[in-house]
């Protein structure tokens, strides 16, 4: 795990800087404390980190969770009752692990899992935008179209024209400049660029520029436009900020539910980052799905056991640890690392940083993942993939990250119905002018009940005076729906004078007394019946 530590290193620093805002902005979304995003951040580092299988996935709280928490604290009378809903998550996520459930992320379309990174690139600049313009009422980490503050995504970037922070906005730029110089030219002159990252650079710049203009009317940066990670007095203050489950809140119906759909949607949004994190990732590793339950949620039980927000792995995270360079999972462990020790540490220095620098950071991020070559490509690709790709795109930008791979997934579905449909059959036609036309009609090699319409459609439309034959040879699983369509065809063809001839491993059968006979009467071997 040591091997690329010289990679690991500047890679969970980069980390670090982009989970900071957004723990501390999913936490003020989520109506929660914000120490508790801080919390969900170490435990997601440190302990899911460690337990996890995957080598660049990076584990924290989540903002698709952000809408459930905050009407959840409500309806359950407090953050502690809360709590306990977290930890029933974290339990079920465990029975999700041991019953095997991790193998649902395998089952979402490639062409969805390309819009859901194109369509989160494409976020993280447009939520981004009002903070590199030093406008921040709306938190870090609210993705969702409509927002918290009563605004949507749109109608926050207009209100930003009118509320552009000079300081903030010119340390931003200062910012983008560096990453974009770090990025594009210097890492590729010397090994001194590529193990300090540019983002270091671009906070540390951005801590400078606030304490020199902090007293400039202008060019000066309010405290709104800073970091704002809570500041303890002392040990005792430190400590009394952990929250603790309320148990006796066990036996509330409401709470169950609330548990079980935390387990639900943390462990859905879970498997969809592994699956999207494994693409991204340059050096192929494929992350044991059930594993990455197991340790979701030993993460949620003791981040609820300890006041922290629940818990998945996300990709805001796990792409920037990819493109920084991240090769094992010691990048996310020592990232929260750095999250435990600063803000024990120097919470003071923390809130020194801009928020308009790290939005800079989050748009190279989004930027790369929502490149505009990606777009040319999926199209490319043809309206199979192109289609579910930007339904999904548009999708998450107009709601939020799980309707919008909904209705992605929706989309994928129908078109492999389509398909389904084209592809259960092959028509050959042979005509014979002094006799009978022969149409040879091969069926595929799984024929279910998605193709019953396009099968009857050909049956129905073929003409008077025929003779059909059919071929079964490399069929190997026959639904009893279609059996049941060949048999009523059966009865038609001797009226429309339609000889059948049925081709199969058993041999050549003329006119067949009984398809469902025969198909029954077939070893298994040959052709697998529902």
């Amino acid at each position: 795990m040591f091997k690329h530590l010289k990679s690991d290193i500047p890679a969970s620093i980069v980390v670090f800087f982009v989970a900071l805002p957004l723990c501390l902005g999913i936490a003020l979304a989520s109506g929660a404390p914000l120490f508790s995003g801080l919390i969900a951040g170490i435990i997601g580092g440190i302990v899911v980190g460690a337990l996890s299988g995957s080598n660049i996935g990076v584990s924290g709280p989540a903002a698709g969770l952000a809408a459930i928490v905050l009407t959840a604290i409500g309806a359950l009378g407090g953050y502690q009752n809360f709590l306990v809903a977290v930890v029933i998550g974290g339990v079920i996520q465990l029975i999700f692990g041991v019953l095997k459930a991790g193998i649902i992320g395998y089952y979402f379309p490639s062409s969805v899992i390309k819009g859901m990174l194109t369509g989160i690139g494409i976020i993280i600049i447009l939520k981004q935008i009002p903070h590199f313009f030093g406008y921040d009422p709306d938190p870090e980490g609210d993705w969702s179209f409509f927002q918290v503050d009563g605004e949507n995504t749109f109608s926050e970037i207009l209100n930003t024209i009118n509320n552009i922070s000079p300081g903030a906005t010119l340390i931003a730029i200062i910012g983008l400049g560096i990453l974009i110089l770090w990025d594009r030219v210097l890492i590729k002159k010397a090994k001194f660029f590529q193990l300090v990252q540019g983002p270091v650079v671009a906070v540390a710049v951005g801590i400078i520029y606030y304490v020199l203009t902090a007293n400039h009317e202008v060019l000066g940066i309010s405290e709104e436009h800073l970091v704002s990670v809570p500041i303890p007095d002392g040990i005792s203050s430190f400590i009394g900020q952990f929250s603790f489950p309320n148990f006796s809140a066990i036996t509330n119906p409401q709470v169950w539910v609330t548990g079980f759909t935390i387990a639900l949607v943390a462990s859905l949004e879970t498997l969809l980052c592994v699956e999207a994190t494994d693409k991204l990732d340059p050096h192929k590793n494929v992350t044991p799905t059930n594993r990455e339950l197991l340790a979701q949620g030993t993460g949620n039980i003791i981040s609820g056991m300890i006041g922290g927000l629940p818990i998945t792995q996300v990709i805001v995270r796990s792409s920037a640890n990819i493109q920084s360079g991240g090769r094992t999972k010691l990048s996310a462990i020592i990232h929260g690392f750095f999250l435990l020790f600063s803000v024990i540490l120097i919470p003071t220095l923390l809130n020194m940083i801009p928020l308009s620098v790290l939005a800079a950071i989050l748009f190279i991020v989004g930027y790369k993942l929502a490149k505009p070559a990606l777009f040319k490509k999926m199209y490319d690709l043809g309206w199979k993939q192109s289609i579910p790709f930007f339904v999904t795109v548009i999708g998450i930008i107009f709601t939020d990250l799980l309707i919008g791979i909904g209705l992605g997934l929706g989309v994928g579905i129908i078109v492999i119905l389509l398909k389904s449909y084209q592809n259960s059959h092959f028509l050959h036609i042979e005509e014979n002018p002094e006799g009978k036309n022969r149409i040879k009609m091969t069926l595929a090699e799984e024929v279910t009940f998605f193709n019953k319409g396009a099968i009857l459609k050909e049956l129905d439309n073929l003409p008077k005076n025929t003779l059909l034959e059919i071929n079964v040879l490399n069929t190997r699983y026959l639904d009893n729906d279609i059996i049941e369509i060949l048999e009523d065809f059966r009865y038609k063809a001797k009226d429309r004078n339609i000889d059948i001839k049925l081709v199969s491993k058993r041999g050549i059968v003329e006119n067949p007394s009984s398809f469902i006979e025969f198909f029954e009467e077939n070893p298994k071997s040959d052709i697998s019946l529902s």
